[in-house]
């Protein structure tokens, strides 16, 4: 169980459930792989069935079976946080962007100006379109999407990148109400260029 004193939020939440048992091993393994528990896990624990579905949500957009890549998934969560200006999935995604790719200037490119980064025209067209779902979602029509298919993307992987980009633009929401904090290892992760192609 987390340590109450240990809060990731501002907010003061009672407890309202223990969590359940493979909940507890699922923050252990963050613990073994990660070396710390990320902060919005704790931010969720004060509530075993609110945890799982944050958790079952994240992981199955982030991680499940996808014709995006893991490291595209994280590009469209930093683009999507940077016109949100969200101090912890900035620092926490830009981590996982760095190790994904082995490039340790990607993710700051991709939080300051994705245009002047080193990507490929899919790439930017991506991050354009979850820049525009992000700040004007009324605007988007047929021709967004088609310039998604133009450079490659399925009309599944596009129901991907929507959902990816929405729930980027909730928990960007929730963690500046609630004044999440990344973990300070975050700031630190993947410095190292390992020379993976991003």
């Amino acid at each position: 169980m987390i340590d109450s004193k240990d809060r990731a939020i501002a907010l003061d939440l009672a407890q309202e459930g223990p969590l359940t048992e493979s909940q507890e091993k699922y923050l252990q393994i963050c613990d073994e792989k990660l070396g710390m528990i990320p902060n919005v896990l704790k931010a969720y624990s004060f509530n075993p069935v609110k945890f799982q579905a944050f958790s079952d949500l994240y992981n199955d957009l982030m991680l499940g079976e996808s014709g995006l890549s893991k490291l595209e998934r994280e590009m469209l969560a930093v683009a999507t946080s940077s016109v949100n200006h969200c101090f912890y999935c900035l620092t926490a995604h830009g981590a996982a962007i760095r190790q994904l790719s082995g490039n340790p200037q990607l993710g700051e490119e991709i939080v300051m100006n994705f245009r002047v980064a080193d990507l490929s025209e899919r790439h930017v067209v991506m991050l354009n379109f979850a820049c525009l779902l992000t700040e004007r979602p009324h605007v988007i029509v047929e021709k967004h999407r088609q310039e998604l298919r133009d450079v490659g993307f399925s009309d599944r992987d596009i129901w991907d990148i929507a959902n990816v980009i929405g729930f980027f633009n909730m928990t960007n929401r929730v963690a500046t109400a609630v004044d999440m904090r990344p973990n300070d290892e975050y700031h630190g992760m993947w410095r190292e260029k390992t020379g993976k192609d991003a």
